[in-house]
């Protein structure tokens, strides 16, 4: 995968964190600093990291899978990215605020948001993605993380709630996207 293909990867799994920054900088009041910091790197961490795990695990599993691992790749991304569409248009309007500085709440919500990223690093790992790669893809996943965090806690109190549903929507229509050409060029190498 290029670099291009690995930030929109990173920017479709960011849409989750995006979407909970948004509704809590919506809620809460001003945030300390040092929490600021660590609700970012939160978020920003364990999405790097579950993505990494998830490739890690796939590595096994590419022996196992390897000649219908495009399908596999494809299926995940896809059943990922049509959850944030259903989950953004089914969104209930009148959510209650999640209280991102309090820890435990943020620890849940950080890898919560972050099970997607370890289904999506299966499927690349049994597409072959090297480890410098899956590094970089890492390295990616979690600048692009922070910065989502940073604009939905930061935009909260100015975006209307509205952006936190489509925020989902858009995110899914990238993974299904990014799903479809991976499938894609496997079928046509085959042909």
């Amino acid at each position: 995968m290029s670099f291009a293909e690995l930030f929109i990867l990173a920017v479709g799994l960011c849409f989750d964190t995006f979407a909970v920054s948004l509704s809590s900088g919506m809620c809460l009041p001003q945030i300390p600093r040092w929490s600021f910091i660590r609700i970012v790197t939160s978020f920003a961490f364990f999405q790097a990291m579950f993505a990494f795990l998830g490739w890690i695990l796939g590595q096994g599993l590419e022996q196992i899978i390897g000649a219908f691992d495009h399908w596999v790749a494809f299926i995940l991304l896809a059943y990922i990215g049509g959850k944030m569409i259903w989950e953004g248009l089914s969104k209930d309007e009148n959510e209650v605020c999640i209280d991102v500085r309090n820890p435990r709440i943020l620890l849940t919500v950080s890898v919560a948001t972050s099970i997607d990223a370890m289904a999506v690093g299966i499927g690349l790992a049994v597409t072959s993605l090297s480890l410098g790669r899956i590094g970089l893809a890492s390295g990616l996943i979690f600048v692009v993380t922070a910065a989502a965090a940073v604009i939905g806690l930061k935009g909260g109190r100015f975006i209307s709630s509205k952006a936190g549903k489509y925020s989902g929507i858009v995110g899914g229509l990238i993974l299904i996207a990014i799903g479809l050409k991976i499938l894609i060029e496997h079928l046509e190498i085959l042909s």
